[in-house]
Parts: structure tokens; sequence; C-alpha cells
């Protein structure tokens, strides 16, 4: 045999080899890990507040503008508590979203309290359970 195709089908062998590993290697996870339907479902009743309910007044812009920057600036706080929601809308304050702690929870919050005066703080954020690998 050839080199050039001797070289050829090991390279595809390999190749076919490592994505059957692969395959295998994720049907061993638990699909349901990541399915979010009941989360969805829950986000389409109208009982949860969710980024369309931003009002866009000029109060409620500020109020949210105010809390983000205050969790922005705040550097003990992971990238996933950056990322939460904050949702204002009639001079109420909602965050939702996965932190990755009950201290990052409380802290959120304490920052929101803090940035948006007198306006109520409804936290509805949950601490993401860690993954087992």
């Amino acid at each position: 045999m050839k080199p050039i195709l001797k070289n050829s089908l090991l390279a595809v062998s390999t190749v076919l080899t490592l994505s059957f590993a692969a395959f295998a290697a994720d049907e061993k996870k638990d699909p349901a890990a990541a399915d979010n339907t009941e989360k969805n479902k829950r986000d389409r009743s109208g009982e949860t507040k969710t980024p369309a309910d931003q009002s866009n007044s000029p109060e409620d812009v500020k109020l949210t503008q105010a809390v983000r920057q205050a969790i922005m600036k705040d550097d003990s706080l992971t990238m996933t508590a950056k990322n939460v929601k904050i949702i204002t809308a009639g001079g109420q304050i909602t965050l939702r979203g996965p932190v990755k702690s009950e201290e990052e929870k409380k802290k959120i919050e304490a920052l929101a309290k803090s940035a948006a005066g007198m306006a109520k703080v409804d936290n509805q954020l949950e601490v993401k359970a860690p993954k087992n690998n």
C-alpha cells in the first residue's frame, strides 16, 4: 500500500474513532440537566418578569442603569453574577437569573437596594448548583 493512502486511511480512522468516543461520552450525560422547559413555561405564563417587561420610562431606565453600574463595578462578583437580568417597571426592580453562590445573591440584592434608593427590589436570583463531573 502506498504511504500516502496508508496515512490517509489512518487519519480517517482516527477521526472516526474520536467522533464515536465523543458521541458516546455525550450519551452518558443527563439530558434533563440542560432542559429549561419548566423555566420557559413559568416565564411564558406571565407570573414572572422577563426582560420584555422592562419599562422605557426615563425613571425606570435610570434605575436599571444605576443597578447595572453598581454590579459591574464590584470586582468580587463573577461574570455569571454580572449577567443577571435587571428588570425595572413602575419603580420596582426585579433581579432574575443564576448566580454561583448565596453570597453573590445577597451581595447583588444589597447593591441593587443601595443603587435603587426607595425603589422596591424583588430578588428572584437562583443559586446555580455546581456541576458534578
